[in-house]
């Protein structure tokens, strides 16, 4: 169930600047509205792997490996997970888990280590210098679609040289997945991944879209023609479900590539249960 929308409960513009600490000054409210926190041990696993895999390369060039977790929710147990998979990758690589309830934080402070840490904020970031990645996953869901671009645009401000911005959402265990990768300059691909054995239709990820597409999911948008293509291509696929789920989304996505969807990476990434797809193909109209 989707929890009812909120609106951001703070300026929407400008405030943040590239390298300090963020638009709100000592005394001024954090960024965003407090969300429902919910959470799980090992629920953000296939984005993370996605950060481990094709990403990688932003987080070894970073000058300063600074990678923030905004929203982490009511369990930092995804934060101190995030913080383990990308130091396979950078050991020196700084996690910074952000939350805007000061008792989340409190709860989360005995967790902390060389590397990682937790503070009390929002959108703005309230922490010094310009991270590489930004991760807010089932956060902006939360909030209504027309503020979307604005907190967008509020946390790209901060990203530093190829920096990201991860805005995701995903059920409760992590078996749906979906994600926006946006750098300095706007949106640039959205991910599925989906757990085989888990769906029948590729098309249910429907109900766990980013915010800025999961009201598009209608005809005449750009997000509703490519789900039916993907269920299309699937069915298509089907003499193949002998050989196992794997070779039958492999399928699907070499047939959605074919059939000139901009389908990025390559039978490694699909092989996982995953799909990206330039965002020009799925952006609202």
């Amino acid at each position: 169930m989707v929890q009812k929308a909120e609106r951001v409960a703070a300026a929407r513009t400008g405030s943040g600047t590239r390298g300090g600490a963020g638009g709100a000054g000592k005394n001024s409210r954090p960024v965003g509205n407090v969300t429902r926190g919910t959470t799980n041990p090992n629920r953000m696993r296939r984005l993370d792997r996605w950060l481990t895999g094709t990403q990688a390369w932003r987080l070894r060039r970073a000058s300063d490996p600074l990678v923030i977790d905004l929203g982490y929710g009511a369990s930092p147990a995804t934060a101190v997970e995030l913080f383990d998979r990308l130091s396979a990758v950078r050991t020196d690589v700084r996690v910074a888990g952000i939350e805007i309830e000061p008792e989340r934080v409190r709860a989360a402070k005995p967790l902390e280590r060389s590397g990682l840490s937790f503070h009390v904020g929002g959108f703005e970031i309230p922490v010094p210098g310009q991270p590489v990645i930004v991760r807010a996953f089932n956060v902006l869901r939360q909030y209504e679609e027309a503020d979307v671009e604005a907190i967008w645009a509020l946390v790209r401000g901060r990203l530093g040289p190829n920096g990201l911005f991860i805005d995701g959402t995903c059920d409760e265990i992590g078996r749906r997945v979906t994600w926006v990768a946006l750098d300095a300059g706007g949106p640039l691909s959205l991910s599925i991944s989906m757990r085989f054995g888990g769906f029948a239709l590729p098309s249910e990820i429907a109900e766990r879209l980013p915010k800025a597409l999961i009201h598009r999911n209608v005809p005449g948008e750009r997000i509703h023609g490519f789900l039916q293509a993907l269920d299309k291509a699937w069915l298509d696929a089907a003499p193949l479900a002998a050989f196992g789920n794997r070779q039958r989304w492999t399928a699907m996505c070499r047939a959605m590539l074919d059939g000139g969807w901009p389908v990025q990476d390559g039978p490694s990434r699909w092989r996982l249960g995953e799909l990206t797809v330039g965002w020009d193909a799925v952006a609202p109209a």
